[in-house]
C-alpha cells in the first residue's frame, strides 16, 4: 500500500468541502425553499423553516463559511492522513 501525505490528504478534502459548499450554497441561493426541504428531509424532518432567517444572501454569507469550512476540511483531511499512516505504521511524506 503506498503512502499519502497528510498534508495532500488535507488539500484534498478541503478541496471536496469547498466544491460540496458551492453547489449547496448555489442550490440554496437559487431555490431557498427547495433547500429547506432538502435539509428537512435530511435530518429526518426537523423543520428549518423555524431557523431560516430574512436576511438576504449576500457574497460575505457565502465566502466566510466557504474559508471556514475549508479550514475545518484541511484540518480533518490532514488530521486523518496523519492518523492513518500510525495506525497502518507507515511513514508519513510531508
Amino acid at each position: 500500500m503506498t503512502t499519502r501525505s497528510p498534508w495532500r490528504i488535507g488539500i484534498t478534502m478541503a478541496s471536496t468541502v469547498a466544491i460540496s459548499y458551492t453547489i449547496c450554497a448555489l442550490g440554496y441561493a437559487l431555490m431557498p425553499e427547495r433547500g429547506i426541504d432538502f435539509l428537512n428531509a435530511l435530518f429526518h424532518g426537523l423543520d428549518f423553516r423555524k431557523l431560516a432567517a430574512p436576511a438576504p444572501f449576500t457574497l460575505m454569507t457565502f465566502v466566510y463559511p466557504l474559508v471556514v469550512l475549508v479550514v475545518w476540511g484541511f484540518a480533518v483531511g490532514a488530521l486523518f492522513g496523519w492518523l492513518h499512516s500510525a495506525l497502518h505504521g507507515d511513514r508519513a511524506r510531508a
